[in-house]
């Protein structure tokens, strides 16, 4: 399942752009929430814009996580953002390996644009029929995730 986990790895990178970013997973979630914490310096439950400027890449995109224009930005709003860049990261991986924009990709795309995906191809083609879609890769996923 190397190829599930390369996969998952790209989109969870994208999570890296904000250091405070709560990720899904149980592990994650407790390292966020302290990263927050540490940027909360006023211990209001919120990041203000100017508490903000410690972290340059969540200044860079405080005003689009701040979803409710309220000048400050909640754990809610961090795991939202989070959750649409992973899904923008996703998306752009996708379109890169559906060379042919059918929305599926085929055993000749995966072993053209992501090698070690065509090595466990049939694991993740679960009904078999040559393709991949994305309810199969995402289930791919989610048993990756449970290992």
């Amino acid at each position: 399942m190397n190829a599930i986990a390369t996969l998952a790895a790209l989109g969870i990178a994208s999570a890296a752009l904000l250091a405070v970013a709560a990720p899904e997973g149980r592990e994650h979630r407790g390292a966020g929430m302290e990263r927050f914490k540490q940027a909360d310096t006023n211990g209001d439950g919120m990041i203000s814009r100017d508490e903000a400027k410690a972290l340059p890449k969540l200044l860079e995109h405080f005003s689009e996580i701040d979803t409710n224009g309220d000048g400050f930005l909640t754990q809610d709003e961090m795991r939202a953002f989070h959750e649409k860049r992973r899904e923008e990261m996703r998306a752009a991986h996708w379109k890169k390996l559906d060379t042919n924009g059918d929305g599926k990709i085929s055993l000749e795309e995966a072993m053209a644009n992501a090698p070690r995906l065509a090595e466990h191809f049939s694991a993740v083609d679960t009904n078999g029929d040559g393709f991949i879609t994305p309810d199969e890769m995402k289930a791919a996923h989610a048993r990756h995730a449970r290992k």
